[in-house]
């Protein structure tokens, strides 16, 4: 059943081809920002598992903070490759098969507008696949192809791309093979987005990991932080909450990380010399290291 769901999402992703991004409606989006990762960043905050027995049974509990509030003036592109306005759960058309619930995006965005209230209309485009291995994100691969149409899609009514906001690495902390070549495949996946998309000077706005599915989170977190990219900016998780399955972090902690995010993307506005990563170091006892039921499940056909 559940690689079934693993193809339902991939022949979403391949039907998407250039035809689609013709179909865009012209809005008036001005300041584009793209989500990708994996779970954290799709969001899982306030998703319950009721299951017993290693059995999944998850539903999210519909509480939407003050801070994730849908906003006139936050539009977010859906699965059809149309504008509507953004509420949560952000991707729940796009992490097909997944219960999706809060996320950073709508914190980030509203304390983004808070903050700086002459922004304008900002466009969020979820591509966020919980489970996934920074290798599927590759060049060339499904996920990467549909996070570049999409994107592409976006600014098709004439916006401005102002960030990539990455949050990913949970999976690759199961092998220390992977745990090895994280750094090299991060920074080759920046590089190319940047290309892809013609924009080399875009702000890319990472997350260092505050959970792990894995032993080998602090060589996942080394990678991350000592990535030395100028367009890079890294805001630190670690200490924020993380809920009963010890992976993924609790709404308030979602919250929390997009508010960081916020931060992190209006210093690239104030500083356009060399960007030089955030060390937002928090401390926490939650525990770093388990496994979970549903990602290792849902990513076991295609490793």
């Amino acid at each position: 059943m559940i690689p079934f769901l693993w193809l339902i999402l991939l022949a979403h992703i391949r039907w998407v081809n250039t035809a689609d991004l013709a179909n865009v409606p012209t809005s008036h989006v001005l300041n584009i920002f793209i989500l990708a990762g994996q779970s954290n960043m799709s969001g899982r905050g306030g998703v319950v598992n009721h299951g017993q027995n290693g059995m999944v049974n998850e539903t999210w509990d519909g509480v939407i903070p003050p801070e994730c509030q849908s906003n006139l003036n936050i539009l977010k592109l859906n699965a059809g490759f149309q504008w509507v306005e953004a509420q949560e759960p952000l991707h729940q058309d796009i992490d097909l098969g997944k219960v999706c619930g809060v996320g950073p995006g709508m914190s980030f965005a509203n304390s983004v507008l808070k903050r700086d209230p002459n922004i304008g209309v900002i466009g969020l485009v979820p591509c966020a696949i919980g489970g996934t291995n920074i290798s599927e994100w590759a060049r060339g691969g499904v996920l990467y192809n549909h996070m570049i149409r999409r994107t592409e899609a976006a600014l098709q009514g004439g916006g401005k791309l102002q960030g990539l906001l990455w949050y990913q690495g949970e999976s690759d902390t199961q092998s220390l093979e992977d745990a090895k070549l994280y750094r090299f495949r991060l920074k080759r996946l920046f590089k190319n987005v940047l290309h892809d998309l013609q924009s080399p000077s875009l702000p890319v706005i990472q997350v260092a990991l505050a959970s792990s599915l894995g032993p080998y989170m602090e060589q996942i977190r080394k990678a991350q932080v000592g990535i030395n990219l100028p367009n890079v900016r890294t805001v630190d998780a670690k200490g924020l909450p993380v809920g009963m399955d010890y992976v993924h972090i609790t709404t308030l902690a979602q919250v929390q990380l997009g508010q960081m995010l916020a931060d992190a993307f209006l210093q690239t506005q104030t500083t356009q010399a060399v960007l030089l990563p955030i060390d937002q170091t928090v401390t926490s006892n939650a525990p770093k290291c388990c496994s979970n039921f549903v990602l290792d499940l849902l990513s076991s056909p295609f490793k």
